[in-house]
């Protein structure tokens, strides 16, 4: 995202620990905004912790939207999934508690929901030990990080819409036939067993709530595509 900006001749300034930007505590904030037109937040937190979640996505969205505002920020961008008001886990309570956060902040936004990135099941995959792949049943209608950058960029190029936003990819898949592929695509033979997980939040996965409800636009790179120019 930071070369696509670039390219169209915007001069983007990256928010992270490495520059001295803590979002929680609110440090270096106001230094890094000063003289800036548009943020786009993808900041982020991997926790099972309804708790955590909420308190990182709260804290720090609210301390980037008071600093935005001192700075006369005109449009808060933030990256957010499809799907979160369906599906009460840990994480997305976190997301709903930043887009809220937003939603009621001084400075004008516009908040992107997309659907899981084709590297979704990857990340799943990598995360189960053993010869046997135990993969959580769910649909999903993954889309191409690149395609989402994009998309966050030409928000940041226009004027704040004051409203949610969606993009999803191309084609609904299953988590457990993803899977597969990504495994024969590796080369390796690991059996995939479908696991369906109890609780309110697998079963609404399970049964599609992280697809899109209502027509919109669509990225264009399928799975496939993607898997294609992994490597092996």
């Amino acid at each position: 995202m930071v070369k696509r900006l670039t390219r169209d001749g915007h001069q983007p300034v990256v928010l992270a620990r490495g520059q001295g930007v803590d979002l929680v505590q609110g440090h270096g904030l106001d230094d890094a905004l000063r003289g800036v037109d548009v943020v786009i937040d993808v900041s982020d937190l991997k926790t099972t912790s309804a708790k955590k979640s909420i308190h990182f996505f709260r804290t720090a969205t609210a301390n980037l939207l008071k600093s935005a505002a001192r700075n006369d920020v005109r449009h808060h961008i933030v990256l957010s999934i499809i799907g979160i008001d369906r599906v009460r886990s840990a994480y997305y309570l976190g997301k709903l508690a930043q887009e809220q956060e937003v939603m009621a902040g001084p400075v004008p936004w516009t908040i992107l929901r997309t659907t899981q990135f084709h590297e979704f099941a990857q990340q799943i995959l990598d995360q189960v030990p053993g010869p046997i792949a135990l993969i959580p049943q769910m649909q999903s209608q993954p889309i191409a990080m690149r395609e989402v950058s994009d998309r966050l960029c030409e928000l940041a190029a226009g004027s704040p819409q004051q409203q949610i936003v969606e993009l999803a990819g191309p084609k609904v898949e299953s988590m457990i036939d993803m899977t597969r592929r990504l495994i024969a695509r590796r080369g390796q033979h690991r059996p995939v067993v479908p696991l369906r997980l109890p609780g309110r939040a697998f079963r609404a996965m399970a049964n599609g709530a992280l697809l899109p409800q209502a027509p919109g636009p669509r990225g264009t790179e399928t799975y496939e595509q993607w898997l294609a120019g992994i490597g092996s």
